[in-house]
């Protein structure tokens, strides 16, 4: 993001982050700490070793991601309900604009199975009273054997967002429908983030009845 004075945080008129106008008001005015700027190394180094998936990105802000992962022959959609924030991605990602739509993570219905999720900076943008409803949709939306991949913040601060959860926490949402497969440090992490979060590999399985 470079370097320079540090940017004053404006006098926000919303404050609930459930509202689309909320992220609106903070892409409208160049506010967007969590914005890395480009595509972070763990996502590269995986996509790297993968053949290419059905994606979606909820969430998506910028969606660099998008765009990078496009190029590598993925079919990604990314998507995110504030409108501000859909405008910042079809400008930030040029010819794949028309994969960046405006929807409501929890009623979007993807045109073809996902194989993957890409979690960067939705679940920590949202209140913890929502968790659980997050995670109980990407366990709905991925198929036994499909993956959420992506990075997840760690952290105690009761304010937000970004909001941070424990690891005791993330299994106790994730462990029910997913098993974890990957969990390694991240380097190259952007301040806001820095030395709290981790790139995890969730892989959706099947229990005994078929949830």
């Amino acid at each position: 993001m470079g370097g320079g004075v540090k940017k004053a945080v404006p006098d926000f008129q919303l404050r609930d982050p459930l509202s689309p106008q909320f992220w609106d008001e903070r892409f409208d005015q160049g506010y967007t700490p969590w914005d890395r700027g480009g595509v972070p190394d763990a996502l590269r180094q995986f996509a790297a070793r993968s053949e290419p998936m059905v994606c979606l990105i909820p969430g998506c802000g910028s969606a660099y991601e998008l765009a990078f992962l496009s190029e590598a022959g993925w079919d990604v959609t990314a998507i995110d309900f504030s409108p501000a924030a859909v405008g910042a991605a079809r400008a930030a990602v040029g010819v794949w604009g028309e994969r960046v739509l405006e929807a409501d993570f929890f009623q979007f219905a993807p045109a073809l199975p996902l194989q993957m999720i890409y979690e960067r900076a939705f679940l920590c943008a949202l209140p913890r009273t929502m968790w659980a409803q997050v995670a109980a949709r990407w366990a709905e939306l991925l198929a036994p054997g499909a993956v959420l991949a992506g990075y997840f913040f760690f952290d105690d601060g009761l304010r937000g967002p970004p909001f941070g959860i424990a690891r005791a926490e993330l299994d106790a949402l994730l462990l029910p429908h997913f098993e974890c497969v990957e969990d390694v440090a991240v380097d190259d992490s952007i301040p806001v983030f820095a030395g709290k979060e981790r790139w995890m590999l969730w892989r959706r399985r099947e229990l005994a009845g078929g949830n």
